[in-house]
């Protein structure tokens, strides 16, 4: 059977780091075409993907190049829509860099469309495959922490202002700003863990000097029985760092340190390789003590062989993308919290925002 042929609409951080590299490493797909407007990136694209078609932008390539089983959505942004429609259009199955949209009403509908047409569609939640939170997830299935009571999640970075980005600009439509970018991931995760939530609660801050979108950010979300997760994204935290920590009535577990898929990927690893997604051991405290828990290897490879298989043989999709719907209801929660300082009730305001 050939292999799939996927384009890659958008070759920035996510679509030449992420995207291709993953796909490239699946069994059954080949990266086919990629857009990129910059020389720098089409030459280091036609180089590491022998054959790949390059087009300056997705309009043009969905014109131009045949046979293309997969589009992938790795644009700025204030394109995703765009992009995902003209893709729908020509019945492609798309994936989704998150967030699907800027805003709830747009990746609803955006969703609802491709379910009506039948086409598939996800969204590539890649950190369901991080190493810590996969360990995180069987250890709380089993029970041993007791009664949960608090989930806490940390990225936290210290990284200047980068004038001229587009995540850096404050017109709304450009998607922006870090909960955007991180938020989808942490609030993902404590859904996943614990169900969604019942209330929120945000301070959503912009504090580095001339920024226009929000780079500090605590989100609190409230979830059945109790368990309120807490959640950290800055990049004005010069001692922060990657952590999740999980403490219930018998036991607790952390899990320090970044899920190092992301830094081998950027360094030219892959799956596969020596080392690939093996992090740094949690540490486990319960009333005999404490002990280091192994971490679980990371696994993003898998996020695109769920791809391959739903494409070939109708599996379900590895992210069903009425989560990533879910996760901006929560985001738009948590500005409205935070503009109005008061928590939101999820179940009277499920449209806020």
């Amino acid at each position: 059977m050939s292999d799939l042929r996927v384009a890659i609409a958008g070759f920035g951080l996510a679509g030449e780091v992420f995207h291709a590299p993953l796909v490239a490493a699946t069994d059954g797909l080949k990266v086919a075409a990629v857009t990129t407007s910059d020389p720098a990136r089409a030459a280091r694209a036609r180089a590491v993907y022998p054959g790949v078609a390059v087009a300056a932008d997705a309009e043009e390539l969905l014109r131009a190049v045949s046979g293309i089983g997969l589009l992938v959505v790795a644009t700025p942004n204030r394109l995703h829509v765009q992009v995902a429609r003209a893709a729908l259009a020509r019945r492609i199955p798309v994936v989704m860099d998150k967030p699907i949209a800027p805003g709830v009403a747009a990746a609803a509908d955006l969703v609802d469309a491709f379910a009506t047409a039948r086409v598939p569609f996800t969204v590539f939640q890649n950190r369901r495959w991080d190493g810590d939170f996969l360990t995180i997830r069987d250890v709380v299935a089993t029970g041993e922490l007791g009664e949960v009571t608090r989930f806490e999640s940390r990225y936290e970075r210290f990284r200047p202002l980068r004038a001229g980005a587009w995540r850096e600009r404050g017109d709304p439509a450009e998607g922006g700003g870090l909960l955007l970018d991180l938020g989808p991931h942490l609030v993902d995760q404590a859904r996943i863990l614990f169900g969604p939530p019942l209330r929120v609660y945000a301070e959503i801050d912009a504090r580095r000097p001339g920024a226009q979108v929000d780079d500090d950010v605590f989100v609190a979300l409230e979830h059945a029985g109790s368990v309120r997760s807490h959640l950290w994204m800055s990049t004005v935290a010069p001692l922060g760092g990657r952590s999740m920590r999980v403490s219930g009535t018998r036991a607790g577990i952390e899990t320090p340190g970044l899920d190092p898929q992301e830094p081998q990927l950027v360094a030219g690893l892959r799956p596969g390789d020596p080392g690939w997604g093996e992090g740094e051991p949690a540490r486990f405290v319960d009333a005999d003590g404490e002990r280091t828990l192994p971490i679980r290897r990371g696994a993003y490879e898998r996020f695109y062989a769920g791809v391959r298989d739903a494409l070939r043989d109708g599996t379900p999709m590895p992210v069903d993308p009425r989560d990533g719907v879910a996760a901006l209801q929560i985001i738009a929660a948590a500005r409205e919290s935070a503009r109005t300082g008061a928590v939101v009730d999820m179940e009277r305001d499920q449209g806020a925002g």
